[in-house]
């Protein structure tokens, strides 16, 4: 059977043969996501831990880490590097509330305001 169009054109066959296609070139389909689209979870975390050191522990230092944790959420998208900062300020809010608290009742223990 020949390869010729009742034209006079030849038969060009579509692709070439199973194995000895060419990967598609770049920029086919659509692109990989962005990474820093939705919310991160380190502000997510933060957020959590704040409100929770807040309201378990009395920590007064989790509502203003809370408070900024919530702004880096809302402000990821548009402003990621101010979001960045907002949530390592955020984590330092909740490490220093850590630290005082433990510290006060270290203080108050080892003095005997515990004691009865």
């Amino acid at each position: 059977m020949s390869q010729e169009d009742p034209s006079g054109y030849p038969y060009q066959p579509y692709g070439a043969p199973y194995g000895e296609q060419a990967p598609p070139p770049y920029g086919y389909g659509y692109p990989p996501p962005r990474r820093d689209d939705g919310p991160s979870a380190n502000a997510i975390v933060s957020l959590v831990l704040n409100l929770f050191a807040l309201v378990g522990c009395c920590n007064l230092l989790g509502l203003p880490g809370a408070i900024l944790a919530g702004l880096a959420l809302s402000k990821g998208r548009t402003e990621p590097r101010t979001a960045r900062t907002m949530v390592i300020w955020s984590w330092i809010m909740f490490g220093l509330g850590f630290v005082l608290s433990a510290g006060i009742i270290l203080f108050l223990g080892l003095s005997g305001y515990l004691d009865d």
